[in-house]
């Protein structure tokens, strides 16, 4: 027997046949590619916590500024829609919008700039134009169809004073305003991807707004993934034709879009003023509430906003629904009395409108929800790991919690639970 081979005695088996014979498949023993998957992937895997933001500080608001005022390649940015280019570029989106068409500006740097500047042309003709800034995280479109609908002439149309105060009722009200009259309208929308356009409503009254011939849009974008915010039927959509400056009868849906790349390379300032800017995660400047602040979906203020609350509801379970709708509701009523006692300011102070931990156990307990402290803290650990509960000190030294939530949205999530 040469060195290389191998004898065993008898009942001994080797590694590989060992192996086989405990389920892979060639021994005695066959096991389904389920149980395989199983086996081979039992252990967990490890993750480091050796992140970027906790090994390097974030800027101070001074630094960040100094360090801005020190760049020099500010400087030496040459694009020619900031110089002589820009009377060329003007006339020819201001020719395309008169064709029927809207115009979306994308490209790196901020727009704003450029965006402003066409608005102040268009309005030297004595055309009706707003300025929307969709990047503000307190913009919604219900502001936006209440400032078409203060236009003074449109103000004096029987169609405005219609009945109706919801959305799709203004949206139908404004697009009958302009079909029937010669008036037109020129919106300039800074970030359309913003959140606040995205959701499927804001979408649906903005592309009823882009059909009408005598609407006009000029929107800029900032994600890299913005055309996938419409359908291919939004895009390539075509206005009615308007002969002799007569009515448009058909509302249809649909935005006609030409994408120009108006690359300025300038900083998002203006754009970024709400948002922390020195924190790689948009930590909040105040250290007391930094850990809310540094989770995704809050606002600058630290709150939560309502489509991630709705996101996070949707994930858990049943009982963790209910103890959602008990704390919301102790935290509603507190914030009314808090309101009437320091003038509406107490949505602010979390301290004031927190509820009382023992007393939140109590109702709990009450409507069986949770029957111990350990099952309690269990249905709280969800919330707090996405940041839409968190727990205060209170002034005595007890517990209490709250939800990071502004009243109104609060009142629309915890009445949808309820039900």
């Amino acid at each position: 027997m040469s060195s290389s081979e191998e004898s065993f005695s008898e009942g001994e088996l080797s590694e590989g046949e060992l192996s086989d014979d405990l389920g892979y498949g060639y021994g005695t023993f066959a096991t389904t590619s389920f149980d395989q998957y199983f086996t081979r992937n039992h252990k967990s895997t490890r993750t480091s916590k050796n992140t970027f933001s906790s090994l390097l500080a974030p800027l101070t608001a001074g630094q960040y500024t100094s360090a801005i005022e020190q760049s020099t390649c500010k400087n030496e940015i040459k694009v020619p829609w900031l110089g002589t280019g820009r009377d060329l570029l003007f006339s020819r989106l201001l020719v395309q919008l008169e064709e029927g068409f809207s115009l979306l500006l994308y490209g790196a740097g901020s727009k704003r700039e450029v965006l402003n500047a066409l608005a102040k042309r268009i309005h030297r003709r004595r055309r009706d134009v707003i300025v929307v800034n969709a990047f503000n995280p307190g913009f919604a479109i219900k502001d936006l169809l209440a400032s078409i609908e203060s236009i003074p002439t449109l103000q004096e149309s029987e169609i405005t004073q219609a009945s109706g105060s919801g959305i799709e009722a203004q949206t139908r009200r404004i697009y009958r305003s302009f079909a029937s009259s010669e008036q037109k309208l020129y919106l300039v929308i800074h970030n359309i991807d913003a959140l606040a356009m995205r959701k499927p409503q804001a979408q649906s009254c903005l592309s009823v707004l882009a059909s009408n011939p005598r609407i006009h849009i000029v929107a800029s974008a900032d994600s890299i993934a913005f055309p996938h915010l419409w359908s291919l039927a939004d895009i390539f959509s075509h206005k009615p034709a308007v002969e002799n400056d007569g009515p448009v009868i058909a509302m249809s849906k649909g935005y006609s879009w030409l994408f120009h790349d108006v690359t300025t390379l300038l900083p998002y300032d203006f754009e970024t003023a709400h948002a922390d800017r020195s924190s790689i995660k948009g930590a909040s400047q105040a250290a007391s509430s930094r850990g809310q602040k540094d989770l995704p979906g809050t606002t600058a203020t630290g709150l939560m906003t309502e489509t991630a609350a709705r996101h996070i509801l949707a994930s858990v379970t049943q009982k963790a629904k209910k103890l959602f709708a008990l704390l919301g509701t102790g935290q509603l009523e507190n914030t009314a009395e808090a309101e009437a006692s320091s003038g509406g300011n107490a949505q602010q102070d979390s301290l004031q409108i927190a509820f009382d931990y023992s007393m939140l156990f109590n109702v709990a307990r009450e409507n069986f929800v949770a029957t111990n402290d350990t099952a309690m803290r269990a249905l709280m650990a969800e919330f707090k790991d996405h940041g839409l509960m968190a727990s205060v000190t209170q002034t005595a030294g007890g517990e209490a919690v709250w939800i990071p939530l502004g009243k109104d949205a609060l009142t629309k999530l915890v009445h949808e639970v309820s039900e």
